[in-house]
């Protein structure tokens, strides 16, 4: 199980839940933030201090942004597991289901 951010982040990216992360597995995407689903230990961190309420447990995911999962865990096809968010710096691409939305603006 893991965490999953959804779709109140895109064209937010408050960078709240990253401070919070102690361990380092928000990932910073063009659009949206990532919750890396190897590296994230369940702790729950994130979910509080996030302002658009845009972190749900996976098991809590509202079944409207349930693509977000896809989104979350598919992210990392090519990047594997990087070790770490701040190391590893923004990552010039989304996801398709983040990339094929209008301005969230």
């Amino acid at each position: 199980m893991t965490y999953v951010i959804a779709l109140p982040c895109v064209d937010v990216k408050d960078l709240a839940c990253v401070d919070e992360c102690p361990v380092d597995c928000i990932y910073e995407g063009e659009r949206s933030l990532y919750i890396h689903p190897d590296e994230c230990i369940d702790c729950g961190a994130c979910e509080p201090v996030c302002p658009v309420e845009a972190i749900y447990y996976e098991d809590d995911l509202p079944e409207k942004w349930s693509e977000y999962y896809r989104a979350n865990v598919e992210f990392f096809d090519d990047l594997g597991s990087p070790g770490g968010a701040a190391q590893t710096g923004p990552i010039p691409k989304d996801h398709e289901v983040v990339a094929q939305l209008p301005p969230q603006t």
